[in-house]
């Protein structure tokens, strides 16, 4: 086996050493492909990286044939595709939303601010000659277009505002409870006024049939 005379790192000669030892020293960080070298019988000096016998430690690792690109996680492609499955049923979900909010809002203005005129309808309840159905009805209409009505009108704001952050979280794949609660508030139609919940009802039914896919769920954080 051939030996070999090196410089150290500091600056002093040693030698003859074998290849053996030249790997050791290389392994411990003794010694690197810059430092200096020769055989025994060799006039000049050059680098260990030029030691034939010692190319193999010092040639660059390539990476493995079959590991995938450290830019491109195995799931990425996975999310990617839930992510374009929970799109348009969160956007629908999220209109459903604001309409729904939009309306309960004109509702409580509506209840606050202008009030209906009963006259008509008192005349037509004194018509019937009947004091106690009329003293009933006046309760259900003054229950209807005050507290009743109010009470509804906040329930409904209420439900819009928490359809529309579970919308938000489907879009972007968090907290699937969340998001599942809000497709289900949708397609209740005593908590969304009418309008609202004929849009709920088409994508909350979406929604709930792209959530309950095991692809989509499993993305979900």
């Amino acid at each position: 086996m051939a030996s070999y005379f090196i410089i150290g790192g500091d600056g002093k000669q040693y030698g003859p050493v074998t290849a053996d030892e030249l790997r050791k020293w290389v392994a411990e960080g003794r010694l690197n492909a810059q430092s200096q070298a020769k055989g025994e019988g060799d006039a000049e000096w050059r680098p260990l990286s030029a030691v034939p016998e010692l190319a193999d430690v010092f040639a660059p690792s390539l990476p493995s044939p079959g590991a995938p690109p450290p830019f491109a996680p195995a799931g990425d492609g996975a999310r990617q595709a839930a992510l374009q499955k929970v799109k348009t049923p969160a956007v629908g979900l999220k209109v459903t939303a604001i309409i729904n909010l939009l309306l309960s809002a004109w509702s409580l203005v509506r209840l606050m601010f202008f009030h209906p005129d009963l006259r008509q309808f008192n005349s037509e309840l004194q018509a019937l000659n009947n004091p106690q159905l009329e003293q009933f009805m006046q309760k259900i209409m003054h229950l209807a277009y005050g507290p009743l009505g109010v009470a509804n009108a906040l329930l409904g704001a209420g439900m819009a505002v928490l359809i529309f952050i579970g919308a938000a979280k489907m879009q972007s794949l968090r907290s699937h409870e969340f998001a599942f609660t809000a497709a289900v508030l949708s397609v209740i139609p005593c908590l969304t006024p009418c309008c609202g919940y004929v849009i709920g009802l088409i994508f909350g039914i979406w929604a709930l049939v792209v959530l309950a896919k095991p692809e989509v769920k499993s993305q979900f954080t």
